[in-house]
């Protein structure tokens, strides 16, 4: 029985190891926490139950059967934030550089399973290469079983994805289709393929950052709804949007404690023009009508002449759509029309 329990408690203490001190001192250098702190900053203290923690693949071929390592690149389980049930992955790029296996999309699923079935907010730190080529079509495989628990999970309960790596390939298709997306300036981006094949069969030199950045995404494609200066800020402002945020379809977000004041605003006629050809930021009225600091815009960046967020009106959370007549005249184009309907999609 003793040895029986030393195997179980080495096997655990591998698993906290991830893919070695090497491989996580690379990770610090280049200013990226690693899976399991991402968690620690996410979670409640103490709130976080990890389920397929000595999960290792299966596969035999291209000499990967002699490197397993337990968790098989990604951390999964469920915690709390400011106290309400979520639950979460977090892909280890110290392991395989978080590309995806057989078991490793099994551990997602099972968790996005647990999430519907359980009525509760899913969030995934994505930081993975894409599928795990030594396993093939199996790795592929994985990938649709994801995405259709995306669709199934569409409307049901909260996704967030928060972007955290170099991902490509099949590792941006599951953020690009959940809720809202989050991604860190300069170390995280998403690309179908890198420079180097763009550059193979373009013959056209472009930087990752260009190709799909986080400014790239949030000012030009619109894939990504916060651009975030580093991991801390991304995972604050997780915590912030699930605040607005119901558990599932069926229940509705809890009323805030709020202040009872003058509802007479004066400071809203000094903000509108005399004449309806002058602009303003349409900000400046939003924050007079809304509660004291509750406004969280989305999709900042992206369609300037459309402003969509999150705000508390007597302590409950609604939606916010406003055309912008500081930008472009507020007028509806392709872009704001569909960040328009994006949201609205959402708050329905």
């Amino acid at each position: 029985m003793n040895k029986k329990t030393n195997l179980l408690h080495h096997k655990r203490e591998d698993a906290l190891k991830g893919g070695g001190e090497a491989r996580i001192e690379s990770q610090h250098k280049k200013g990226k926490l690693t899976a399991r702190e991402r968690l620690h900053f996410l979670l409640d203290e103490g709130s976080f139950e990890e389920i397929g923690m000595l999960v290792t693949h299966r596969s035999t071929d291209f000499g990967i059967e002699k490197e397993k390592y337990p968790g098989d690149g990604v951390v999964t389980g469920y915690g709390t934030i400011q106290g309400r049930l979520v639950y979460v992955f977090s892909q280890d790029f110290t392991v395989f550089g978080g590309s995806l296996s057989e078991t490793h999309a099994e551990k997602i699923c099972r968790i996005m399973d647990l999430a519907m079935q359980n009525g509760a907010p899913l969030v995934g730190l994505n930081d993975s290469g894409g599928a795990r080529i030594q396993e093939g079509v199996v790795s592929l495989g994985g990938y649709a079983d994801i995405f259709y628990k995306n669709t199934m999970a569409s409307g049901v309960i909260p996704q967030i994805s928060a972007v955290m790596g170099p991902c490509a390939g099949g590792a941006v298709y599951s953020p690009a289709i959940t809720d809202f997306i989050l991604m860190v300036e300069n170390t995280s981006y998403m690309f179908v393929t890198g420079p180097n094949v763009v550059k193979t069969v373009t013959h056209e030199q472009v930087s990752s950052e260009e190709l799909g950045g986080a400014i790239t995404h949030a000012t030009k494609s619109g894939v990504t709804h916060f651009a975030c200066a580093n991991e801390i800020e991304a995972i604050e402002n997780i915590k912030k949007l699930l605040s607005y945020m119901p558990q599932n379809c069926e229940e509705t977000t809890s009323q805030l404690l709020y202040e009872i004041s003058d509802e007479f605003r004066p400071k809203l006629n000094d903000i509108l023009p005399e004449t309806a050809s002058q602009p303003y930021d349409i900000r400046d009225i939003i924050n007079e009508v809304i509660d004291k600091d509750s406004f969280l815009e989305v999709h900042k960046d992206f369609a300037e002449n459309i402003v969509v967020g999150f705000s508390r009106l007597a302590g409950k959370s609604i939606g916010i759509i406003a055309n912008q007549p500081a930008f472009l005249a507020g007028v509806l184009d392709i872009k704001s029309s569909v960040k328009a309907a994006r949201f609205v999609r959402f708050c329905d």
